[in-house]
């Protein structure tokens, strides 16, 4: 690594700087709603003043929700989509069990109150307050996106139709939001409790608008991208070519992918994550896809001049998080894609692991041999059945990933593959005791 490349990292690392910057956000919006709640006074019903806390912690999950699924570019560079939409994921339960927490007990106290029964009582307030009846069709649709996101549900749901279901969580937070304007205490109670939720929603919804609206349509409107060639890597894999305007002004790194939108009139509401397999140049942009399914499979169908609509780029597997000098690179079947991309990115010595189940599937391989030959990298292609185990146990444990790489521990380790192969790699990395800290790994995780 040269001395300049050695003072352009950070002091703090990124993702170090972001996941702190995020849980003090956090955490100073706990404390608010907390002390905004005590101003405006407690119930003397404990169950009663146990379900309007609930509420408004779960009216602030809402607005973090909105920020994670922003999709802003300072986050994604420094935390990585997957990363966001696991916190995505746990946040949603987080604002599942708060809002139902917050209908039982303020339901549980009223009823307690007026004493009368617990379904009486919530038929009574939905008939008589105003907003109530908002505020249950809210928490209905967040029910069903919920159990949308479940695992089994989400196997089988298509992309598009998951995210069709999760754009209705967005009329749940407009309604949940009236609801609070309208029965809320502290809307009723505090000119400060009014100002700080309003700044709060109407941040939280700017910051949905820049980055899942304005950004992309600005990007696309200044790059129309167009597809410049098709080339076939092998009977199923396929490059796909683009050029444009300004690309030399796209903040586009090796390692990052696309959500890729290609304006034909059977697939341009599809919208697939696909790798750069090419570090952006300035002139042109290139990903390369294996047909995993139609959609994937139909690349090689599209004619050169198809408009392409390009969101991103999006991910955190870039050389921003480089802290060792020298880096090894695993790629496991297309997975190769992003870390050839890398190959002519990254700093120092490189080794390359490519691990394929034959020869005939290591797709790319003269590239990548062109690349490190260029740049005085290694790369060895290692092919052999999933499960293959040798002397030194499975081909990528940590017995055989030392032999091959006896200084991995001052190596940044970047690693893309298939789930089973990525998770046995990080597990050797444990077992070898490789610090976090140079550990890089992605999946393409998508939050609506």
């Amino acid at each position: 690594m040269t001395q300049t490349a050695e003072a352009a990292r950070p002091a703090i690392r990124p993702r170090i700087a972001a996941k702190s910057g995020l849980f003090l956000f956090l955490g100073a919006n706990v404390a608010a709603v907390t002390l905004l709640f005590v101003q405006a006074g407690v119930s003397q019903n404990v169950l009663i003043t146990i379900g309007r806390l609930a509420g408004l912690y779960g009216a602030l999950a809402m607005a973090f929700q909105l920020l994670l699924v922003a999709r802003l570019p300072w986050l994604d560079r420094r935390l990585g989509m997957d990363r966001l939409t696991t916190w995505h994921r746990w946040t949603g339960f987080t604002i599942l069990w708060t809002l139902l927490a917050h209908l039982v007990f303020i339901t549980m106290g009223y009823a307690e109150v007026a004493s009368t029964g617990v379904v009486d009582e919530l038929v009574e307030m939905a008939e008589t307050l105003e907003g109530i009846l908002r505020a249950l069709v809210a928490f209905a649709v967040i029910l069903i996106v919920g159990a949308a996101s479940a695992k089994f549900a989400r196997k089988r749901l298509a992309y598009e139709t998951w995210h069709f279901i999760h754009l209705y969580t967005y009329a749940a937070v407009v309604l949940a939001f009236t609801h609070q304007i309208a029965l809320g205490q502290s809307f009723a109670g505090s000119e400060q409790a009014k100002a700080y939720w309003w700044t709060l929603w109407l941040g939280a919804g700017a910051a949905v608008l820049a980055g899942r609206v304005v950004l992309p349509l600005w990007r696309n409107l200044r790059h129309q991208l167009r597809v410049t060639a098709v080339v076939s890597e092998s009977p199923d894999v396929v490059s796909v070519y683009m050029s444009g305007k300004h690309l030399d002004k796209m903040p586009a790194k090796a390692g990052q992918f696309f959500l890729w939108r290609f304006l034909t009139k059977d697939r341009w509401w599809q919208a697939n994550p696909f790798s750069l397999s090419a570090a952006p140049d300035g002139r042109s942009l290139r990903l390369t896809a294996k047909a995993l399914g139609d959609s994937s499979a139909g690349l090689r169908n599209l004619r050169v001049g198809t408009r392409v609509f390009a969101e991103g780029p999006y991910g955190a597997f870039t050389t921003i998080h480089q802290q060792r000098p020298n880096a090894l690179l695993v790629a496991g079947g297309v997975g190769i894609t992003p870390i050839r991309a890398l190959l002519e990115d990254i700093d120092g010595h490189v080794v390359v692991l490519y691990r394929v189940r034959n020869q005939a599937d290591a797709v790319l391989l003269p590239e990548l041999n062109e690349l490190a030959k260029a740049r005085g990298a290694s790369v060895s292609v290692l092919t052999g059945p999933d499960q293959a185990v040798g002397p030194r146990g499975v081909m990528l444990g940590p017995a055989n990933l030392h032999m091959m790489v006896p200084d991995v521990h001052e190596r940044d380790v970047f690693v893309c593959g298939p789930p089973g192969m990525t998770s046995a790699v990080l597990r050797s990395l444990r077992e070898l005791r490789v610090p976090n800290a140079q550990v890089h790994a992605e999946r393409f995780s998508l939050a609506a």
